[in-house]
């Protein structure tokens, strides 16, 4: 018989626990489009009535890797977030603001 996963993390050291909570804290801060509507709980159908699209087009914007930014902050403003661009850089990150205003 399978076991069940907090029966499995209540036998894990406080360690392994604290790291395994900062893995899946990690996995869960990068997520694709999908994924992550899927964790905010939206399904495509009820984000395609907020963006006035089919669900066809949610659909088409999760699989894309190149679109406008004024597309992602739509998509991402529709379940209830705000978008940020930020370049990284060695001496720090510097938000980039000149698309704000889209």
């Amino acid at each position: 018989m399978a076991k069940k996963f907090k029966d499995l993390r209540k036998a894990m050291s406080p360690e392994a626990q604290a790291r395994s909570h900062a893995k899946a804290m990690a996995m869960m801060a990068e997520l694709p489009l999908a994924e992550l509507r899927q964790a905010r709980n939206f399904s495509q159908e009820e984000l395609a009535a907020i963006l006035e699209v089919k669900q066809p087009a949610v659909a088409k914007i999760e699989k894309k890797v190149d679109m406008y930014i004024s597309t992602l902050r739509r998509f991402i403003e529709a379940m209830g977030g705000e978008l940020e661009i930020r370049a990284h850089f060695p001496e720090g990150d510097v938000r980039i603001n000149q698309f704000e205003d889209l």
